[in-house]
């Protein structure tokens, strides 16, 4: 009997100890962690007013962002698989409008040396 009791000890203390770290630890994270609120108002004047003046641009990219992945969960495919698609399309996309724009640029000069009365290079 003498050992049973033993046991029940080293359970209990084994409870005790789980319990205490279980619920305890993460109270004490909470109770020492600071607010957002406390972090701000410790900030230097400077760094307040930079952060005001960011918060809408920040809270716009975050939602650009998840609205992105919102589309991008639409998909049968995977996110990351989608994600590199639309990357891949954009790039051609942008390749696309600077090789429209120098050929905008190009005819743009040609009409210009035409009008100035320069002979152009590819009539040499």
């Amino acid at each position: 009997m003498v050992a049973k009791s033993g046991r029940l000890g080293t359970w209990l203390k084994m409870l005790a100890v789980g319990g205490t770290v279980c619920i305890g630890g993460p109270a004490f994270v909470l109770w020492v962690q600071p607010t957002d609120e406390e972090l701000f108002k410790k900030y230097n004047p400077e760094l307040q007013k930079k952060s005001l003046e960011r918060r809408y641009e920040k809270q716009k990219e975050f939602d650009d962002f998840v609205t992105q992945l919102k589309e991008y969960s639409k998909s049968d495919k995977p996110i990351w698989m989608v994600q590199k698609e639309a990357e891949r399309k954009k790039k051609e996309d942008m390749l696309r409008q600077d090789f429209l724009d120098a050929e905008e640029a190009k005819a743009r000069k040609e009409a210009l040396r035409r009008e100035s009365g320069l002979s152009s290079s590819s009539n040499t």
